[in-house]
């Protein structure tokens, strides 16, 4: 069992890959929605978490690293893998039904649900009140900045409820793995069972919800799936793991409102959508709302 040192604050490491991280599943939210398109979202899942559970495995063995033996963490393990999978399957599906805007501002409501449970299981986790002005700063700027998303297009309520749904499982997600023995695995182990339950899940799921596979992938599709892949399910989230076995949670939690941000930038680059005064306000407030959860408390 690896041996792993917590910290009580996130340091510039830390960061410097969330911002990383943020960045990557920005510009993945906008190949998502794109590639809905051209095809299924269950089997777009389907695909990815397949390709990256492969991924992960080859990494594995090449770093000799075990993911089979027994550290008492399966049953944890199992259930974050389906709160996991049940997470993405709820966005995926949401995505067809609502905008990406509307999608986005639900998604990103998790971590008020990190915030309000772990406390419970961790009392370490507990936010000041600063902290929680911090986490409200930063939402008000998310919504403040995707605001014009509500006025446009056919949104519906499934498919915002779905958002909903999935920064739920996304958030108890969290609490699980820092509050049970998922704590005190490595983070290959850890995503491993989170991708390899997707990757039998999302298949099933896809053939009982009646998609067609179709399996002619253009240039932009293929593209899409490698960096959803490779960078997205693969490289990001192994990083997540690990800095959630050795960082507060609440603390990454915040740093998570970049990623719509992220998002928004990404599409007035790709998709050409304005870049507005107000976006340029949130990521600002952002910013301010960050720095709150994280600075230090006053010493008396």
């Amino acid at each position: 069992m690896p041996s792993t040192q917590r910290k009580d604050r996130l340091d510039r490491l830390a960061m410097g890959l969330l911002i990383i991280c943020c960045l990557l599943w920005g510009a993945q939210q906008v190949l998502v929605k794109a590639t809905i398109a051209h095809m299924p979202p269950v089997l777009q899942g389907a695909l990815r978490f397949v390709a990256a559970t492969l991924l992960l495995m080859g990494w594995c063995r090449w770093r000799g690293i075990a993911l089979f033996s027994r550290d008492g963490s399966l049953a944890a393990g199992l259930v974050a893998g389906l709160l996991f999978a049940g997470e993405f399957v709820a966005l995926y599906l949401g995505l067809a039904g609502t905008t990406a805007s509307r999608a986005t501002v639900f998604l990103y409501t998790s971590p008020f649900w990190v915030a309000l449970l772990l406390p419970w299981r961790v009392p370490s986790e507990r936010l000041r009140p600063a902290q929680w002005v911090g986490l409200a700063c930063a939402f008000a700027a998310v919504a403040f900045a995707l605001r014009e998303g509500f006025g446009a297009g056919l949104a519906t309520w499934r498919g915002d409820l779905l958002a909903l749904l999935a920064a739920l499982m996304w958030g108890l997600t969290t609490v699980l793995i820092r509050a049970t023995a998922l704590v005190r695995i490595g983070p290959e182990k850890l995503l491993f069972y989170q991708l390899a339950v997707s990757a039998l899940v999302f298949p099933l799921l896809s053939l009982a919800l009646g998609e067609r596979w179709d399996w002619h992938f253009t240039p932009f599709v293929a593209t899409s799936l490698a960096l959803q892949a490779v960078v997205g399910a693969f490289a990001s989230y192994l990083a997540w793991m690990w800095m959630l076995g050795r960082y507060p949670a609440t603390q990454l939690s915040s740093f998570v409102f970049l990623t719509p941000l992220f998002a928004l930038a990404f599409g007035a680059w790709l998709l050409h959508e304005p870049l507005t005064p107000s976006l340029l306000g949130a990521m600002a407030l952002v910013a301010a709302g960050i720095w709150l959860v994280n600075r230090a408390p006053h010493r008396r």
